[in-house]
């Protein structure tokens, strides 16, 4: 039996959907896309939602349902919603909550993918975006309209790993009577849970660390009841739902997070600290090295730093290119949150089509490197990186 105030470990492998005849030790695989009723009374009662049951595997599955119940227990949320992919989250949980006409005020730094449906795409339907960098957090008030129905942000940011406070954010949407939506990703539900600072909505791409195997793609949004509902009864009829053989994977993969999660930081951490005293590197960021300039506020929320690591190599495009080339053991691909440590260039990749401009105001440069720092042997991952840096 599962209760609330075990720990985050047993929560993350207790909690299961219920066993069936054959009382399976591990939860069986529900590969079916739909489910039978006794009779047409049972059928109408379960579409009118009178009765709490799976109808079709777009709506809802076993597997997708032990998931989502995982991530909310993990969370502290009150329920929850699987997408097939975490952008498929980002875009239906704000497709789903907002109207024509309102207005969404959103850090700087987001992913390249969620940039691109707050500057392209919402504008087709008159939703705006107003951004706050980092410098100017002090500001995010001023850019509050009438209009205003969402403050957006990840944290740590993708690529650069900086920090926002987020339980200053929370004070600012319950000041405004504003939703405050947090994308997790980099985290995890294990070194942080937004809803304890004010969030009221947290997404995860469950692609990157919640897998961690490089696997499958997923997402999940979970927070407060009411707002999911909206969310489910959008994705109900749009259809981007998880498939239950991802969900399974992600659901026994959320069994072991605490333990690979903790590795993932001791070997980040170890890389960041090298790379700090390395002459060929001109700068690195980490949330838990004391140069990152939102250290302290990254300890207050986080337990950890997290498995990112960001760093400018010297010498600029041509440098970068070289690193990359030289490298020998680290996989060279646009994921994170693998066991395998992941290269990544972000000026040329996963944020290639942002205006240079728009690079250069969340920091992203020719040289900058994002690093998912793997599994392996602490020492294997120095020595190639070093090898890599010293041929420049």
């Amino acid at each position: 039996m599962i209760e609330e105030s075990q720990h985050f470990e047993t929560q993350a492998v207790r909690t299961q959907t219920e066993k069936t005849q054959f009382l399976e030790h591990s939860t069986p695989m529900y590969l079916t896309s739909g489910f039978v009723f006794e009779d047409a009374e049972e059928m109408r009662a379960s579409f009118a939602e009178e009765k709490e049951r799976n109808l079709y595997s777009r709506f809802s599955n076993p597997n997708t349902s032990e998931f989502v119940d995982k991530i909310c227990k993990l969370e502290g949320a009150e329920d929850g919603y699987a997408f097939a992919t975490g952008m498929a989250a980002v875009f239906s949980t704000f497709a789903a909550l907002l109207n024509s006409g309102d207005h969404i005020v959103s850090a700087r730094s987001v992913f390249g993918s969620t940039h691109t449906l707050f500057t392209k795409y919402f504008p087709k339907w008159n939703i705006d975006t107003s951004y706050f960098t980092l410098n100017e957090v002090e500001k995010i008030e001023n850019l509050i309209r009438p209009n205003t129905k969402i403050i957006y942000a990840e944290s740590p940011t993708n690529p650069g790993v900086d920090v926002l406070d987020l339980e200053w954010l929370g004070n600012i949407a319950r000041k405004h009577n504003l939703l405050l939506i947090i994308d997790n990703c980099f985290a995890t539900p294990y070194l942080q849970n937004p809803i304890a600072f004010g969030a009221d909505l947290v997404i995860h791409s469950a692609t990157k660390l919640i897998d961690g195997q490089g696997r499958v793609l997923g997402g999940v949004t979970v927070g407060k009841k009411d707002l999911i509902r909206e969310i489910y009864l959008f994705s109900r009829n749009t259809g981007p739902a998880l498939s239950p053989f991802n969900a399974w994977v992600l659901s026994k993969s959320l069994e072991t997070l605490a333990v690979r999660v903790d590795r993932h930081c001791e070997n980040a951490f170890k890389l960041a600290v090298f790379l700090e005293a390395h002459p060929k590197v001109n700068w690195v960021k980490y949330p838990f090295l004391k140069s990152h300039l939102q250290y302290k506020v990254a300890k207050k929320q986080m337990k950890l730093g997290g498995n990112i690591v960001a760093f400018e190599v010297t010498g600029g495009v041509k440098a970068g290119q070289n690193f990359f080339d030289n490298l020998q053991m680290c996989s060279l691909s646009a994921n994170l949150g693998d066991t395998r440590t992941i290269v990544t260039h972000p000026a040329s990749t996963t944020h290639s089509k942002l205006a240079d401009e728009d690079k250069i105001a969340v920091g992203i440069t020719d040289g900058m490197v994002r690093c998912s720092v793997g599994l392996e042997h602490i020492d294997d991952i120095i020595n190639d990186i070093d090898q890599a840096l010293e041929k420049l």
